[in-house]
């Protein structure tokens, strides 16, 4: 099958060279990208993947996301099937769905960039059920699992939640560690106490080096995409009227990562948010300490 995919940045990429490892003509557009991968064409345009009966963007937003789907594929033929795979928000997707001249459904992933390199990321399907049933095989050859969310925009919801909760999870992991060495424990050892505890989810596992080597772990999700994906989350929340505090908080912090020149790093990197916040505290408690001293 001749397939169409857009956006051949870190999790993209291999799951392109999946899906022609799979025996797919893949043909990608990135203006970013000067080499695509092995077995995998690279157009110059991006209506040039409209001559596909099926394609894929893994944007980072939904601004692009928009332009490729509204202008970008403008001139495909009808049955056009569009997966969007990036996380984008489901009423960007529910929006795009409305559009007459294309089937529109979401299938955000989960996962990091070394389990895209290895297929083992995880996928959420919304669409029909037919429309599930046709994209599935495409979407077994770039992930492990593939869960049917519920109709248009479920997936996008899906991946919110799942990323609400992880954005969470690593928040926790950096106040445990943060905890920890106040106590004066080791960190290696410590975290192999909460790797094999009640709270070893597999996040706390693979993790582990970004933690305590990040200097010299590769990124697996920069914090910048995490904030955003967080952010809309909480739109979606606030949009139901939810107050959810606890995300709140972790988009604080991951919110002081992005403005101290973190952006770009792992959203381990909470961490050191969190150190610096401490020792700015306690700096300001020591100073505003009344000094006592011997009497002479």
């Amino acid at each position: 099958m001749l397939i169409g995919f857009a956006g051949l940045g870190r999790m993209g990429r291999p799951m392109a060279a999946h899906l022609a490892a799979a025996g797919h003509t893949v043909l990608a557009y990135d203006p970013h990208v000067e080499q695509a991968p092995e077995g995998v064409g690279l157009a110059d345009f991006p209506d040039a993947l409209a001559a596909a009966a099926l394609t894929i963007s893994m944007l980072p937003d939904g601004e692009s996301t928009r332009g490729l789907v509204i202008e970008g594929l403008r001139t495909v033929a009808p049955g056009h099937l569009h997966i969007v795979m990036g996380t984008v928000g489901p009423e960007v997707v529910r929006e795009l769905a409305d559009l007459p001249h294309l089937a529109v459904i979401d299938a955000p992933v989960s996962g990091s960039v070394s389990m895209a390199e290895t297929a083992a990321i995880t996928t959420m399907v919304g669409a029909t059920p037919e429309q599930f049933e046709r994209a599935r095989p495409v979407l077994a050859a770039m992930t492990t699992a593939q869960f049917h969310a519920g109709p248009v925009g479920s997936g996008s919801t899906a991946k919110l939640a799942v990323n609400a909760v992880l954005a969470g999870l690593s928040q926790a992991v950096a106040e445990g560690l943060l905890l920890a060495e106040a106590g004066a424990l080791d960190p290696a050892t410590f975290y192999d106490i909460l790797r094999n505890s009640a709270a070893g989810a597999p996040y706390v596992g693979y993790k582990q080096q970004a933690y305590l080597a990040p200097e010299s772990t590769p990124v697996a999700a920069p914090v910048s995409l995490i904030r955003k994906d967080l952010g809309l989350a909480l739109a979606l929340a606030h949009s139901r009227r939810l107050i959810l505090p606890g995300s709140e908080a972790a988009f604080a912090v991951l919110d002081d990562a992005v403005a101290t020149g973190l952006g770009q790093a792992d959203m381990a990197e909470v961490l050191t948010v969190l150190r610096r916040r401490n020792g700015v505290m306690l700096r300001e408690t020591l100073s505003t300490a009344p000094q006592t001293g011997a009497l002479s």
